[in-house]
């Protein structure tokens, strides 16, 4: 099958035309530009450094939604018990650079130097954001991804301690639950990501869905991110119900 070269100008073809695996063109660049102009045709860059880039839409797709969230026993036993604070935008230079290192860690190179800084540029233009679990201050796990309409496209996540990205993953997708979030894509399959909740669609259903949640190709209208509340601890709960209490007295 032939590939599609993509020049500086050139648009990406429609992703149906490419092949079970999922390559749509390879070429262009990462400016921020041509990121939107894939993410909202259902296409995502993955390449290794060194590499042109590349730009996938597989068939099958591996999707979440959010209604379909599962938690487990013991993933539901950590998010009760509140041991993870759980942010948004907090700190999303360096999840991105965790998610990195994690990817060299496992042998992958994918986020590179380029990539790192094209999806920076995407979160200081409101287009890209991360999710963070801290412990005592300290980033532990998070993930990161890119928002359009009612759908976030996940990119890559990290953990330091167990259970870190997953308690992250949960909480924020629960967020997207209460936003109406129609989708939540994680691109390729995983056992971690089939434990909660993530099936495959076909690429034809994907883009429907897309559509379905307000994401146009060549259109690309940022989302509206569903951050996540600071959390309250249960002295301030308490002042802030005493302080209640006095007000209505009055």
């Amino acid at each position: 099958m032939a590939v599609y070269f993509l020049s500086q100008r050139s648009a990406f073809p429609d992703p149906q035309t490419a092949g079970p695996e999922g390559l749509v063109a390879l070429g262009g660049d990462l400016s921020s530009e041509r990121l939107l102009q894939a993410y909202s045709s259902g296409i995502f860059p993955w390449f290794n450094d060194g590499e042109p880039p590349l730009w996938w839409c597989p068939d099958p797709r591996c999707v979440l939604f959010p209604a379909e969230l599962k938690i487990s026993r013991s993933l539901g036993k950590i998010l009760r018990s509140g041991r993870f604070h759980i942010t948004t935008d907090r700190a999303f230079a360096q999840v991105i650079k965790e998610c990195a290192a994690n990817r060299r860690d496992e042998g992958g190179t994918w986020i590179t130097d380029g990539m790192r800084a094209a999806y920076v540029r995407l979160h200081q233009q409101g287009y890209a954001h991360s999710i963070e679990a801290w412990l005592g201050g300290e980033l532990v796990g998070g993930l990161y991804g890119v928002c359009l309409g009612r759908c976030f496209f996940g990119e890559s996540m990290f953990f330091r301690i167990a259970n870190a990205s997953k308690v992250a993953f949960a909480t924020f997708v629960r967020r997207l639950a209460e936003e109406n979030f129609l989708l939540l894509d994680c691109q390729l399959p995983s056992p971690h990501l089939a434990a909660l909740g993530a099936r495959l669609v076909s690429r034809r259903s994907f883009l429907q869905q897309l559509v379905a949640a307000g994401v146009r190709p060549g259109l690309p209208i940022a989302g509206n991110f569903p951050e996540i509340p600071p959390r309250v601890s249960r002295s301030e709960t308490r002042e802030l119900l005493k302080e209640r209490i006095l007000s209505d007295g009055n």
